[in-house]
Formats: structure tokens, sequence, C-alpha cells
């Protein structure tokens, strides 16, 4: 049975900081990409941040300098960095492993508000 696991949600004030983390566990983690994505409410889900099996990085133009994410395939983690946080960052973020169109698998999500 898969399991991805999020943690690390909240609330927090406009340019505070927050860190997600995701374990997951019935896969072996090092053959999937490992992605964090983002559903603000009438909003489409989108993609924050991916991070390849062999260690390549993407983000959404949005995020971009303000949040990192990284993998510990030792502890079947990954880890969203996010700082200077901004309003419009407040959505559910979710956990995603993906070896292939038909090999996928989600988190249940985490919510993080940035409210003064």
């Amino acid at each position: 049975q898969v399991q991805l696991v999020e943690s690390g949600g909240g609330l927090v004030q406009p340019g505070g900081s927050l860190r997600l983390s995701c374990t997951a566990s019935g896969i072996i983690f090092s053959r999937y990409s490992m992605g964090w994505y983002r559903q603000a409410p009438g909003k489409q889900r989108e993609l924050v941040a991916i991070v390849t099996t062999g260690g390549d990085t993407n983000y959404v133009d949005a995020v971009k300098g303000r949040f990192t994410i990284s993998r510990d395939n030792a502890k079947n983690t990954v880890n969203l960095q996010m700082n200077s946080l901004k309003p419009e960052d407040t959505a559910v973020y979710y956990c995603n492993a993906v070896r292939s169109a038909y090999d996928k698998y989600w988190g249940q999500g985490t919510q993080v508000t940035v409210s003064s």
C-alpha cells in the first residue's frame, strides 16, 4: 500500500517561512520524481516544484528564488522550504510521486495559510 504523508503546513504571516515534508512508503522512492502541487480555492491544482530522480529541480515562476525543493532518498522524504511567503501562496499543498503516466500517487494535502 502506497502512502504519501505530508506535514508542516499551518498559518504564517506574510514574509514568514514554512517547511513542508512528505514521507513516502510502499514505493521504491529513488525511482520516482517527486513534486509539490498546490490548489487554492476556486483554482486548478498547479505544479509548484519538482525534483527528478537525478536531483534536477524545476519551479513555477511565482516561487522561484523563494521556495526550495529537496529530497532525501535514505529517508524517503521530499521537502519544500518556503521563504518570503505571500498571501497568494495560500493553498492546500499536495505531495506527488510519479514514475510514469500510469504510476503516480498523491498525498492527502496540507493547508498553508499566509495571512496577517
